[in-house]
């Protein structure tokens, strides 16, 4: 059967409904699945809270008996093996289901093509591709932790008319307004964890949740790159850890927290992150890094990354010289922040390639770093940045502005402008790069 505009409608449907728990289903993805008899909706269900059940088995569980005959429109290809629940391919053919329409054939190897061939064995027939760069764009942190090995990240950036995203020693900064502020809520729900550099989180006391009514609940984990372990125990971050979780990254090497407002290692130099280990544990540095699970993070992760990172001289970085010897109150400070409900674990912050994969093997998909502006810039310097939202306020920020790491005239090459929306008198730009 050849795909027709009705075909398209339903999975347009299917696909809104997959972005309601997006962020919310922990290693799953969050899919969409309608179940449709002669033109009506007779099922219809998304990836529940915490993955399970999946889409399918609950949108065949409202149409029951209306679903033999019916015709199944699916954001992603159903699973076909067996794990914690039976495969969904084998529920579509126990229900008598006629025709199987997806958007998105799924890249796990445990599935990609044989959901379909289940399918088809059975006697379904099956239409894969529909709107399916959509089902993509939904689909993202899946798509790319499966596929890259990494979360999917967005750096969003508000910059002033002046190109600047805040005020050197003022701490936060209204930029834009409550209509853009609240767009970013909005965002923070549907994602897995948010980062910001040690330096915000010291100079902002950011709170990093989703304050929106209703949606409090769905605030992301807090990653805070603190080589040093400075973040203090009187901020807001701190005070609210065993309520929303907070990960700090420690560095395996300590060096002072630097007066730039970032607290890059002062050996760093544009593009060369130094080496780092394995996050949560120590390694050796001949040894290949391993998520703990039999087989390496990739260092090849992400369009121009680079894939043998280079450390800063001996010497040169506080504590390297004498073996990376932490010191004194080190263990003080982490015991202390582990006391306030704080997880700190170890792994180099300044090496996106190793911490990705990383955060990856944690379950986390989708990354949304918000500050400040060398971390931004550590992430696109890496190649490692799939998405860029860009706002532009009608504010002048003058004086001791930091200047932003990017602006509307040097986007990096490989991202494709993809709309432009307005809130109140703020613009924002939005620009990805290809899955």
């Amino acid at each position: 059967m050849s795909i027709t505009p009705h075909d398209e409608r339903f999975m347009a449907a299917a696909i809104r409904l997959s972005r309601w728990h997006l962020g919310r289903t922990a290693t799953n993805p969050s899919v969409g699945c309608l179940i449709v008899k002669d033109g009506v909706i007779v099922g219809r269900a998304v990836t529940a809270l915490s993955g399970r059940p999946h889409a399918e088995t609950q949108a065949l569980g409202e149409a029951g008996v209306l679903a033999r005959g019916a015709t199944a429109y699916v954001t992603l290809e159903p699973c076909s093996h067996h794990g914690k629940t039976p495969p969904c391919s084998e529920a579509l053919i126990d229900y008598g289901v006629a025709r199987v329409v997806i958007s998105v054939t799924d890249p796990d190897p445990r599935v990609s093509g044989r959901g379909i061939a289940m399918l088809r064995e059975a006697g379904i027939e099956v239409d894969a591709g529909v709107l399916e760069a959509e089902g993509r764009q939904s689909l993202a942190a899946y798509l790319t932790r499966q596929t890259k090995n990494r979360p999917y990240v967005t750096v969003k950036l508000a910059v002033s008319a002046d190109g600047m995203i805040g005020r050197e020693g003022e701490g936060q900064v209204a930029i834009t307004g409550p209509e853009a502020r609240a767009q970013v809520q909005a965002l923070r729900a549907e994602t897995d964890a948010i980062l910001v550099g040690i330096g915000t989180a010291i100079a902002d006391d950011p709170l990093l949740t989703v304050r929106l009514p209703g949606l409090q609940s769905q605030s992301p984990i807090r990653i805070v790159l603190d080589p040093s372990l400075a973040l203090p125990l009187t901020s807001k971050l701190v005070e609210t850890a065993r309520e929303v979780p907070v990960i700090v990254v420690a560095s395996e090497e300590v060096w002072p927290l630097s007066s730039d407002a970032e607290g890059l290692p002062p050996s760093a130099l544009p593009g060369i992150s130094p080496t780092g280990g394995e996050i949560g544990k120590r390694r050796d540095p001949n040894s290949p890094v391993s998520d703990g699970d039999g087989f390496a993070l990739r260092q090849d992760v992400g369009q121009g990354a680079n894939p043998d990172p280079i450390s800063p001289l001996v010497g040169e970085m506080p504590g390297r010289a004498e073996g990376g010897a932490s010191p004194p109150d080190m263990d003080s400070r982490r015991a202390a922040l582990e006391a306030a409900g704080v997880e700190v674990v170890h792994c180099n912050p300044y090496h996106p390639e190793v911490l990705l994969p990383a955060l990856a093997t944690r379950g986390i998909s989708s990354l949304l770093v918000e500050g400040g502006a060398k971390t931004a810039r550590l992430f696109l310097e890496a190649g490692l940045v799939d998405r860029i939202q860009l706002y532009q306020a009608p504010v002048v920020i003058g004086e001791r502005g930091i200047e932003s790491p990017l602006t509307r005239s040097d986007i990096p090459s490989g991202f494709a402008h993809t709309g432009t929306l307005m809130f109140g008198g703020d613009r924002l730009d939005e620009y990805e790069r290809g899955l």
